[in-house]
């Protein structure tokens, strides 16, 4: 097949949500051929299928084999048997491989933008974000697997007499579970730092949006990886999530807070690890010298990027009181200049929420809200006419903790905005409810906002930048404190939560117990002689 005919086609205009009888007569979004290339991907065993559609429009984009239980013991079974192997591979090779992907990705980007599209009904520019991050995350571990995984030598208990070696070795399989809100990278960036540590994966995406999970399987594929260290499973988390967490070495989850305690519970019966990336209601505190319009434009893209379905996004705004007035008006100036639309080029501000359900959710927020004495600033309905569940980016004020939108995670495009007195009341708004994973301050003092950021009970916090700063620094570990999550992706912490660490130790000439005719009394004083010249040498 040649490269344009593999690539999905240019958006077409919105059309009305299809019904089910007509559904399966409809032509598909995305050629046949194409589908069934991405298709081979799914460990499936039986002829079930699934329908895609597109929840920008209601258009079926392509149809997905299905995974059974029985299809989860294969897909580990494979996965455990390419594990010895791939386990053995230099870093060297490992490097080399990420290296490929990097490049296929970047040189690919517009065919999994498309397809991003198609699947989530967002905007191109946050589709965008998408293999711009998978592909930092590939170059990033290719470029530290030395760095991370390579033995170290560590302090013994006597100088010189005792050596200690620390060695990096994979768990072996890890179960990724991701989202469909950033369908490209989070069936990705986790999985591969799991594949750079040494592990095979079987990952699961979720059903809404399996095609982007399976094109990022096929650039596994054409990259080189070996054949059985990444297996996917397509279909229902309550049908495959726990056989999956049954077999695997540990468990990759990012979601609901709900669903991350099941699973945590379940893991924690097996005394197998996890790390979960869980719910938010994140906070931006904007100080009185802040830059507003700077600010402005921040909340904006915080708020309503994807359609406020992001699990750093923001739901709560936090302004100094004398400036409150002036920031507002832009930010509600800035939210009702935005765009919204279903297509799928540049120019396109907000797209669509994913599903009917979560467009319930939102619409129920700020119908509470209102009925309960909030003010609609900007937004506030569903666009019907734009698509089956558009909502406009909408801006709440005078929200109570009477309202469901005050605590509750809302995974939507609506903000509420408040007033606040000084930073310490700031400090203890931000820090209000059981979440922890994202926040932003806004000031021109840059040095007193980094120590205002350290009191921020979030496992991420940006200074004059609403989520893209710590998001994209590769470097830097990403995750949520409290009920946001535990765990880390990114950094150091991300690929080595997939290892088992082992320490072992070489001693010379002193043994550990008495010796040379010593009595244990003996014994005891020389080793509390000798500590205390460690200390006094420490000190020297």
């Amino acid at each position: 097949m040649s490269p344009r005919a593999s690539k999905p086609r240019a958006a077409k205009a919105p059309v009305a949500p299809l019904d089910p009888e007509h559904v399966l007569r409809a032509t598909y979004a995305l050629d046949r051929a194409y589908v069934r290339r991405l298709n081979d991907h799914v460990v499936h065993s039986g002829t079930a299928e699934m329908l895609v559609v597109s929840p920008a429009t209601g258009q079926p984009v392509g149809s997905v084999s299905t995974s059974t239980a029985a299809d989860v013991a294969v897909a580990f079974d494979v996965a455990r048997d390419a594990a010895r192997t791939w386990a053995e591979t230099s870093f060297e090779e490992r490097e080399q491989l990420l290296m490929r992907l990097h490049d296929l990705i970047l040189d690919r980007q517009d065919e999994i933008m498309d397809l991003i599209c198609w699947e989530s009904g967002k905007a191109r520019i946050h589709a965008f974000d998408e293999p711009l991050h998978v592909a930092l995350t590939a170059r990033y571990y290719a470029r530290t697997l030395h760095k991370h995984l390579g033995p170290k030598r560590r302090d013994g208990v006597v100088p010189f007499l005792t050596r200690i070696d620390e060695h990096r070795t994979p768990k072996g399989v890890v179960a990724i579970i991701s989202p469909w809100n950033y369908p490209f990278t989070m069936a990705m960036v986790d999985g591969l730092a799991a594949l750079a540590a040494g592990n095979t994966v079987v990952a699961k995406p979720d059903h809404h949006t399996p095609l982007s999970a399976l094109l990022g399987a096929d650039l596994l594929r054409e990259a080189g990886f070996p054949p059985g260290v990444w297996q996917v499973l397509v279909g229902s988390g309550r049908e495959l999530g726990t056989p999956m967490i049954e077999r695997a070495d540990y468990v990759c989850f990012t979601g609901s807070t709900a669903t991350g305690k099941l699973i945590a519970t379940q893991c924690a019966e097996r005394l197998t690890g996890c790390s979960l990336e869980l719910g938010g209601k994140n906070p931006i505190l904007v100080l009185a010298d802040a830059d507003l319009d700077r600010a402005a434009e921040g909340a904006v893209r915080a708020a309503f990027s994807n359609g406020g379905q992001l699990c750093v996004s923001t739901e709560r705004l936090y302004v100094a009181r004398e400036v409150y007035d002036d920031f507002v008006a832009k930010f509600v100036a800035r939210t009702k200049s935005m765009r919204l639309g279903s297509s799928h080029g540049w120019g396109v501000d907000m797209g669509s929420l994913i599903s009917a359900e979560q467009l319930a959710v939102v619409d129920e927020h700020v119908r509470d809200a209102v009925k309960h004495g909030a003010r609609v600033l900007a937004g506030g309905k569903a666009r019907p006419d734009l698509g089956p569940h558009f909502y406009e980016p909408t801006i709440l004020e005078d929200v109570t903790p009477a309202m469901a939108c005050h605590g509750d995670e809302t995974f939507g495009p609506v903000i509420s905005v408040y007033p606040f007195d000084s930073e310490d009341e700031a400090i203890e708004l931000a820090n209000t409810g059981d979440y922890g994973l994202n926040a932003a301050i806004y000031s021109r003092d840059v040095e007193r906002a980094r120590a205002l950021a350290t009191r921020v009970h979030c496992g991420t916090v940006n200074v004059n930048e609403a989520f893209g700063a710590t998001f994209a620094s590769i470097d830097a570990p990403m995750g949520g404190m409290r009920s946001s999550g535990m765990g880390r992706r990114q950094g150091a912490e991300g690929i080595l939560r997939y290892t088992e660490v082992q320490s072992v130790a070489t001693q010379y000439i002193l043994r550990f117990g008495p010796h040379w005719g010593m009595t244990d009394e003996a014994y005891a004083g020389v080793m509390t002689a000798a500590v205390k010249l460690l200390s006094w040498l420490g000190r020297a």
